[in-house]
């Protein structure tokens, strides 16, 4: 398999794309932009658990859902739901209907809130590797690096869900930890 793909408009972008027009969106307009925010670092991380186990496809196509759903992932609003949320959660067809991952979202919020947002992007961003070289391969990207091993363990020591290595690698590549935008991709500096 080819690292890139030239899609009709004429651009080469990483092959994982394909030709879905969403896919095309999220991986020139967000994929691998640093990102700082808290509390868009908190959806990340709730939305890589979701997830856990899916293509990632799925979770972009129900994002809007997700945000409705989360209260636009406000860590107050979502470390502020309860038993009865989780329950509306479940029977809400837009989101992913996986008891432990809402669950675990809440819980992470109230997590959040102890850290504080910005204590969370000051947490994750302490595991950003230094710049390695740019990958010419899809087989040259990693699932985990020593970076996301050690980034997962933080999190889970403080009591986060659904944060494990393969899972953080990915909020790591989506929020421009690292730039695994292959050789020949438009988006590769």
């Amino acid at each position: 398999m080819s690292a890139v793909l030239v899609a009709g408009d004429g651009l080469a972008r990483c092959a994982w794309v394909g030709d879905d027009d969403e896919y095309r969106r999220y991986h020139d307009e967000e994929w691998g932009r640093p990102l700082r925010d808290g509390r868009a670092l908190f959806e990340k991380v709730c939305l890589e658990g979701f997830q856990a186990g899916l293509s990632w496809i799925t979770i972009l196509r129900k994002r809007p859902a997700f945000r409705e759903a989360f209260h636009g992932f406000d860590v107050d609003a979502v470390a502020a739901m309860g038993d009865e949320d989780v329950e509306r959660l479940l029977g809400n067809a837009g989101i992913i209907r996986h008891r432990g991952k809402v669950t675990s979202a809440i819980k992470n919020a109230r997590i959040t809130q102890e850290l504080g947002t910005d204590g969370l992007s000051e947490l994750i961003w302490s595991f950003a590797p230094d710049a390695g070289p740019r990958p010419e391969t899809l087989q040259q990207v990693p699932g985990t690096t020593p970076e996301s091993v050690a980034l997962s363990k933080a999190l889970r020591a403080r009591g986060y869900g659904f944060v494990g290595p393969t899972t953080m690698y990915a909020l790591m590549q989506s929020a421009g930890l690292v730039d695994d935008h292959v050789v020949g991709c438009h988006r590769a500096a």
